[in-house]
């Protein structure tokens, strides 16, 4: 699918595909259940994640539960889902769930938050570090159960007209960032706005943005923003493990047995590994084309533009816990895990990296 289709598919309304449509059906032990989705259709690694999500589930269950997958736009619009799946206008949801932060800042915590957790770090978190107990108790009071069900690694930080070069470079930009990423701009000069993916092409075409983030150089490459952008900046402050999430209507799901809970939840599970796979498969050829083909260039941010930022994003992440009793307990909790994770993973993953590309000169 080329990229104007993948425009269309999320920028698609609601109203374009008429009224909601039925209930989950249940006859003779079978369901046929709704995912709507905050992704236009078989957009790469994030729309065909959540399509084998639906797909895996509906073959894992012999078809008993058919999962029907909506894409953004074909039955709600895409920041909608959540509120379609807690109200039980449909059954689940494939998305990031920090685009609920406007329910409750927390959920910025079940993808990314700035100077967070690795890929690695965020699933050790929520299967061993107390991370699903906290989003269950969250979760509880919309009536939304979530589970991990994607991981798009450590994005890149953006696509801009000229080099971020010092933090001057950035006052004034109205730049697509959302979730805790937005407001770390904000606090650094920046104008941050919210869009999903489908409508971000549209919005640098016609200059409602300056600048965008959005994942990385093979997601990234699909929208083509390197037709209107040439200065590509990495490290991402923003997403450094960005985990992606099925929700499901609690009260749906609370009418399960404990075999198809658990058949669900396994199936979300081996997202996270498929999805992964993905992206480390294709984030590098598609860099390579960037680079050579489209006359990119990659540009990674000075450390003291970089430690400036990391300042603030420690700010605005902390300030999350001055909210409610639950927001201060999921900090807490995200706080002490990432400094009891964080000297490991310098001392493997990162010093490995490091010493290999050295070693080897790659």
């Amino acid at each position: 699918m080329d990229r104007r289709s993948f425009l269309k598919a999320g920028a698609v309304g609601a109203a374009a595909s008429g009224a909601l449509a039925a209930p989950a059906v249940l006859a003779q032990d079978k369901q046929v259940v709704r995912m709507v989705t905050t992704w236009p259709r078989n957009f790469p690694g994030l729309g065909t994640g959540a399509q084998r999500v639906a797909d895996r589930i509906t073959a894992v269950s012999g078809g008993r539960i058919e999962v029907k997958l909506f894409a953004a736009g074909e039955l709600v619009p895409a920041f909608e889902c959540f509120d379609a799946v807690a109200t039980g206008a449909a059954e689940m949801y494939h998305g990031a769930d920090y685009y609920w932060q406007g329910k409750h800042k927390g959920y910025n915590f079940f993808t990314a938050v700035p100077m967070g957790f690795t890929a690695q770090e965020l699933q050790g978190w929520v299967h061993y570090g107390g991370g699903q107990e906290l989003w269950d108790e969250l979760g509880r009071n919309f009536g939304v159960k979530g589970f991990l069900a994607g991981n798009t690694g450590v994005q890149y930080g953006g696509w801009f007209r000229n080099p971020i070069m010092s933090l001057d470079d950035m006052k004034g930009l109205k730049m697509r960032m959302p979730g805790l990423g937005g407001e770390v701009l904000r606090q650094i000069g920046a104008n941050a706005v919210a869009l999903p993916g489908g409508e971000i092409f549209p919005a640098l075409q016609a200059g409602t943005i300056d600048a965008t983030e959005w994942v990385g150089p093979y997601n990234d490459m699909a929208f083509g923003f390197q037709n209107i952008l040439k200065n590509y900046m990495y490290p991402g402050f923003h997403e450094p493990g960005s985990g992606l999430a099925v929700g499901m209507n609690l009260g749906w799901w609370e009418g399960l047995d404990a075999a198809d809970q658990a058949l669900i939840g396994a199936c979300c599970t081996a997202e996270n590994d498929v999805m992964m796979a993905e992206y480390t498969a294709n984030n590098g050829p598609a860099l390579d084309r960037l680079i050579n083909e489209h006359g990119v260039t990659l540009h990674q941010f000075p450390d003291d533009v970089f430690k400036q930022i990391a300042d603030a994003s420690e700010n605005v992440v902390a300030a999350t816990a001055e909210d409610d009793d639950i927001g201060r307990r999921i900090y807490e909790s995200y706080a002490a895990f990432r400094k009891l994770v964080a000297p490991v993973t310098q001392v493997s993953e990162e010093a490995y990296t490091m010493a290999r590309a050295k070693a080897l000169d790659l």
